[in-house]
């Protein structure tokens, strides 16, 4: 069988777990080595038994943990070339380098991973769609707007954990926040906003789609409740029933999902 949970996602670290029968995996590392181990705990899964780790891009809050867990358990690291050379030297002497292209499909043990481009302020930032079985999860975090490629690649996904970052209202009036953040933040290569996911929903849910995690959430900018109500008043007015909204919080792993 299958096992998937979100370990934390949020502004301050992401980090989700998939196993199948074959295959350990993790799609980013961006909370301390030790922080991604406890949350493994908590699953009754341990560090040592990861057998990959697939990576979006370099930023702090995807791969905070890299260095531990790729150089203590010599964990095999899947990322792009320009992800690769933004991070080497965070890994001087790490030998598990496997390069993918961004748009190529590859196989992990049982797994196929589709990689695709998305739009956001890092050197080659990348969404995945593991196969797993009969479901399809997709990674759609960090991109300043949906591209047409964006919902070609993940239409038919089955779960799937989606960008609400901020919210509008709360950003603009944030106290923290100088103007230029705000505006990366804001930019067609910064993240979505709750309101920016709702609009996206007709074209990105299908009648495949059973969970949808709202993802990546901005600690200051953001409130569970407002994204879940913003997305889930659109999905009722698009009469998607079929569909599960769950918020991934930053502090503790979501429900683990089995099939």
């Amino acid at each position: 069988g299958f096992l998937f949970t979100i370990l934390g996602s949020g502004s301050g670290g992401n980090c989700a777990y998939l196993e199948s029968a074959s295959v350990r995996l993790l799609i980013d590392a961006g909370f301390s080595g030790r922080q991604i181990a406890e949350r493994l705990k908590v699953i009754g899964r341990d560090a040592s038994q990861i057998d990959a780790i697939l990576l979006t891009h370099e930023h702090s809050d995807h791969i905070a943990g890299l260095k531990v867990l790729c150089q203590r358990h010599q964990i095999p690291l899947f990322c792009n070339r320009l992800t690769r050379e933004a991070i080497a030297s965070e890994l001087p002497d790490f030998a598990g380098w496997k390069i993918f292209s961004t748009g190529q499909t590859f196989t992990l043990g049982d797994l196929v991973i589709d990689t695709f481009s998305l739009p956001h302020d890092a050197c080659d930032p990348v969404g995945f769609v593991v196969q797993a079985g009969p479901q399809k999860v997709a990674f759609v975090t960090d991109l300043g707007y949906v591209t047409k490629l964006v919902l070609d690649r993940v239409k038919d996904a089955t779960i799937m954990l989606l960008e609400t970052n901020h919210d509008l209202h709360l950003l603009r009036n944030d106290t923290i926040r100088p103007w230029s953040v705000k505006q990366r933040i804001l930019s067609r290569h910064g993240h979505l906003s709750n309101d920016a996911a709702a609009e996206a929903l007709p074209s990105l849910i299908s009648n495949n789609l059973e969970r949808l995690y709202l993802a990546h959430l901005s600690r200051d900018c953001n409130e569970p409740a407002l994204a879940h109500r913003t997305i889930q008043k659109k999905l009722d007015h698009l009469g998607a029933r079929h569909i599960d909204v769950a918020v991934a919080e930053q502090n503790k792993p979501a429900a683990t999902v089995h099939w």
